[in-house]
């Protein structure tokens, strides 16, 4: 590939980090509502990108509406991209078991069923061996059992546009400023008192 003269002479004065491809993986997981989760993992340094969308299920291209029916087999998840420099898989897990209750079945206080499960679905055996060990660790610290599913991600499907980023788009509505505002607020507080 041949550049422009112009641009040849400047490719040497950018810095590396500009010219190096950044390395970046994605974990999908769920648990609750992915309006929620969404918002949590924002708040940690080195995730890049958070997608909210349906995985787990057998329906392909689900809807939002088919998966709020519980026939799909789907859940809400989010696909968090992150740059393994600056923040881990294990961090990423370990936080999972803060931002949700992972020992109440199909939901998450007031959303009930099986699309609002606690679910991680891993891609490598690394993803895998990694949710295990966290989920065992986890255990040990909570009364009631861990019911979080560990499962292949078969495939991971966007939701629609208007569930993107919403918390961002909507915090003044109702149950963005009655559940999700507070939920924010306390994880915020506790990040920066573990200085993350």
């Amino acid at each position: 590939m041949k550049f422009p003269l112009c641009l040849a002479l400047l490719l040497p004065l950018l810095p590396l980090s500009t010219m190096a491809d950044t390395q970046t993986q994605s974990l999908v997981l769920g648990g609750g509502c992915f309006w929620c989760t969404d918002a949590a993992y924002k708040l940690l340094p080195g995730v890049k990108h958070v997608t909210c969308g349906y995985a787990g299920g057998t329906a392909s291209n689900p809807t939002y509406e088919e998966v709020s029916t519980g026939t799909t087999g789907h859940a809400e998840v989010i696909k968090i991209d992150f740059d393994p420099a600056q923040t881990s898989l294990g961090k990423l897990i370990d936080y999972f078991w803060i931002v949700h209750n992972p020992t109440q079945t199909d939901g998450q206080g007031d959303d009930i069923g099986s699309q609002y499960r606690s679910i991680i679905l891993y891609a490598t055996p690394e993803q895998k061996a990694a949710a295990e060990k966290s989920k065992a660790e986890a255990g040990q610290r909570f009364r009631d059992t861990i019911t979080t599913e560990i499962v292949p991600l078969a495939r991971f499907w966007p939701a629609e546009d208007y569930h993107q980023d919403y918390f961002d788009k909507h915090p003044d509505q109702g149950y963005c400023r009655i559940v999700i505002a507070p939920k924010v607020a306390k994880l915020k507080k506790e990040l920066k008192s573990d200085g993350k």
